[in-house]
């Protein structure tokens, strides 16, 4: 019998959709990332534009409603991802006696804290579009529970950075104690894995970007563009990899 003709050891089938489930988590707590910014942003930016209180008002509530919800969801889908992630790494390692390289995992750690940090920004200007609105008190109660959250998310950022830079270096050292190897050869998984639409990983960057610069008053677009953009951030971000 071929190579080529014999049967993938005991396993692999159940690491391939271990590996499935784990780029749906990703795709997921990407998507909810990408989204929540991209709704921060443009909310914010119209309660900024909006020319009463009266008008002020239900986009502040949208924010907050937004906010509300985004922490929980992107708390959630990260850790489902996590969680799926080291399923997969923990059965490669037993089936394959090597995981592959990890310099992709480094940076999307990097990147999602970095995500993590844009949102909670966005969250932290709440209570200014509460004063626009004249609701001075609720603006103030808001702003003691913001500085909690801040305090939280500096100490949660700190352990972080400990918790990557120990994980790098292990990871680093595992590298090069085993030598770069490149695993087995009957991995099912080994370069028939299928990525995402890049055009529209790119759109959806691009586009959230594009928000972000508004509301940090780089330039000045005109509503109706921000609600085109909003649109092009959450079609691109909710059909990406469907």
């Amino acid at each position: 019998m071929l190579l080529t003709e014999m049967a993938p050891p005991p396993g692999a089938e159940a690491v391939a959709g271990l590996r499935a489930g784990a780029r749906a988590a990703r795709r997921r707590a990407l998507v909810a990332l990408s989204s929540s910014i991209a709704l921060l942003a443009a909310v914010q930016l119209l309660a900024d534009r909006a020319p009463t209180r009266e008008q002020t008002l239900p986009l502040a509530v949208l924010s907050l409603a937004v906010l509300t919800i985004a922490l929980p969801t992107l708390a959630l889908t990260q850790y489902v991802w996590g969680r799926r992630a080291r399923l997969v790494r923990r059965r490669e390692r037993e089936l394959y006696s090597a995981a592959p390289a990890g310099l992709a995992r480094v940076l999307s750690r990097i990147g999602m804290a970095a995500g993590w940090a844009v949102a909670l920004l966005l969250g932290w200007t709440t209570p200014r579009q509460f004063r626009q609105a004249a609701l001075y008190d609720f603006a103030d109660a808001l702003s003691r529970a913001v500085e909690v959250l801040v305090v939280l998310s500096c100490v949660a950022g700190v352990l972080f950075l400990f918790w990557w830079a120990r994980d790098t270096l292990g990871m680093l050292t595992r590298a090069a104690r085993s030598g770069g190897s490149p695993g087995d050869p009957w991995d099912p998984g080994h370069g028939t894995r299928q990525p995402g639409n890049p055009a529209l990983w790119t759109g959806a960057a691009v586009t959230v970007a594009a928000l972000l610069g508004a509301r940090a008053h780089v330039w000045e677009p005109a509503t109706a563009l921000v609600y085109a953009l909003l649109t092009a951030a959450l079609v691109c971000t909710v059909v990406t990899d469907e």
